[in-house]
């Protein structure tokens, strides 16, 4: 929940921008996968979660900005 506390706090601007920046590191984990070398498997299910959490959190926004207009 510490990590959801987090996000919230972000505009949805460093979301997308979080979110980019972990797509581009799961392309990277994806990539050392097929070649067989990578260190840490269990973080490419960690990013997929973050991502997951990050765009539930930007959809809520979305739904409460068109809940106040």
């Amino acid at each position: 929940k510490d990590t959801m506390t987090k996000i919230r706090a972000l505009s949805i601007e460093e979301i997308n921008e979080k979110i980019a920046a972990l797509k581009e590191e799961l392309f990277n984990l994806n990539f050392q996968a097929a070649l067989g070398n990578i260190e840490k498997p269990a973080r490419m299910n960690e990013i997929k979660r973050t991502i997951a959490r990050m765009k539930t959190i930007l959809t809520e926004k979305a739904n409460a900005s068109k809940a106040s207009e």
